[in-house]
């Protein structure tokens, strides 16, 4: 990754010197800081930053409305804010206006580095994980799998193609919150899903809410060991999974969805087959 070049933008002399130099013994160029709106503009257009940490709190303007000033001058700029508050209703204001990141004074050194080179980092990065998330759930998938039935499934027509697909009847969807925001799909028929379930908890006749919540925790710790074995990689993606979403019924459609990669298989088992889907997009998703 090449250099990156930092201003800081904080009203107190203090923060200022804390944060570059936590900064600077991080790798990281601090070419300039400033101490209101007006300093903020006039140091990105001189010295061309690559990010602006920004301060939320200063005279005459927020850090909200000094990111909307700097990004006239340089629309691509990345800002992360770093302030003492960090409530909801500054995260969802800095969401808005398309700031990269946050994080909470008193600043920690590692926390502030890994934000900054994951917020920095290119296209190379995800070009790596689309060449390696396919194999890591398919991985997490068998081993899962066999931890809970004892069998290791076989994966036919591996394809990576974002088509519109017919739902073979129960579908549950994982969101994936980090980097790149992305997504896994499990899809199954019904009688695979109460096979499965039903093998688990040890009975014939199951309540079909127990199915639900058999098959949804299978996801989600599906999705939460291939996301941990791709952080383990490249701490830089900080994969995380979102709650579980359960659809089930006849004739649901599999929408073709907006991701700059998707790869699809299908798992046999002695239970059904299962379809798992998987896909990321080149943008951030965040909490």
């Amino acid at each position: 990754m090449k250099e990156i070049k930092v201003v800081v933008v904080d009203d107190s002399p203090f923060s200022v010197g804390m944060i570059s130099s936590i900064l600077s013994e991080k790798g990281f160029r601090v070419v300039g800081s400033a101490n209101c709106l007006q300093e903020a503009v006039e140091a990105v257009a001189e010295l061309k930053p690559d990010l602006v940490t920004m301060d939320m709190i200063m005279p005459g303007a927020d850090g909200i409305e000094c990111t909307e000033a700097i990004r006239v001058l340089h629309p691509n700029i990345k800002v992360i804010i770093v302030s003492s508050m960090m409530d909801d209703e500054i995260v969802q204001k800095a969401k808005k206006v398309g700031i990269s990141g946050y994080i909470q004074k008193p600043v920690d050194a590692e926390e502030i580095a890994l934000l900054i080179n994951r917020v920095m980092a290119n296209e190379e990065l995800f070009i790596e994980l689309d060449g390696l998330y396919s194999d890591a759930f398919k991985e997490s998938m068998s081993i899962i799998l066999n931890k809970f039935f004892k069998e290791e499934p076989r994966f036919t027509d591996q394809l990576k193609v974002n088509d519109e697909n017919t739902s073979r009847g129960f579908s549950v969807v994982m969101g994936i919150i980090g980097k790149y925001g992305g997504r896994m799909l499990l899809d199954m028929s019904v009688e695979t899903a109460r096979n499965m379930a039903r093998y688990l908890i040890k009975e014939e006749a199951l309540n079909f809410d127990v199915i639900v919540n058999v098959i949804a925790e299978i996801s989600n710790i599906i999705a939460g060991n291939a996301c941990s074995m791709i952080n383990r990689t490249n701490s830089l993606y900080g994969f995380r999974v979102s709650p579980p979403t359960v659809v089930y019924g006849e004739v649901i459609k599999i929408s073709k969805t907006q991701l700059s990669t998707v790869s699809s298989v299908i798992a046999e088992t002695s239970f059904g087959d299962v379809y798992i889907n998987i896909g990321f997009s080149r943008s951030a998703c965040h909490e």
